[in-house]
């Protein structure tokens, strides 16, 4: 097992936000960190086991549509949105940023990194902050992984289709975490990473 290069970490929401607001290429990636990850640079598709070409990660660069408004707002969703790969996948696994290169999408549409250079560990109080921001939106939302309880059946449950499968794994690529929620947005089939 490789050595986990020494990150800073970022202590609240803030600083997070800050960094992203200043940086370009940034990625958040859910795993045992950087050391076991950089020792092969790729993900693994759990569902089919077809080793994929580079890490997968979910990115953090804000949207030209997005402009103007929470960069803080920003990164809490984009950290909130698989906070539940902390739980799934045992204690050892927290968020770290990295910048990266993209070079493809995975099966679930999460972007694929290389060159990667990790930059800074995620602290639990940041995860927190995230999650209270995300609580005082309007709109109901949860992680992309939801709990049955929060899937409302439809026509396609009886046949295995959308309804059947939200709320079931997290992402395709197993080692960790990071994508992106596919363009079918939530409901859209998801499997274990």
């Amino acid at each position: 097992m490789a050595a986990t290069p020494r990150m800073t970490e970022l202590r609240d929401l803030d600083d997070l936000a800050s960094l992203v607001h200043r940086s370009d290429h940034l990625y958040i990636r859910w795993s045992r960190g950087p050391g076991p990850d950089l020792e092969r640079t790729s993900s693994t598709d759990t569902l089919t086991g077809v080793e994929l070409p580079g890490l997968s990660a979910n990115t953090l660069d804000i949207e030209p549509w997005w402009a103007g408004r929470s960069v803080r707002l920003w990164v809490a969703r984009r950290l909130y949105d698989y906070c539940h790969l902390r739980h799934e996948r045992g204690p050892q696994v927290r968020p770290w940023v990295l910048r990266g290169r993209e070079i493809g999408r995975g099966p679930d549409n999460e972007p694929l990194v290389t060159d990667v250079r990790p930059l800074a560990w995620v602290g639990s109080r940041v995860i927190a902050e995230a999650q209270a921001e995300v609580a005082r939106q309007r709109g109901p939302w949860g992680p992309m992984r939801r709990p049955p309880e929060h899937d409302a059946p439809d026509e396609h449950d009886a046949r295995g289709g959308r309804g059947a499968r939200r709320g079931q794994g997290g992402h395709g690529a197993r080692g960790g975490h990071g994508a992106s929620a596919p363009p079918g947005g939530p409901s859209a089939p998801r499997r274990g990473r």
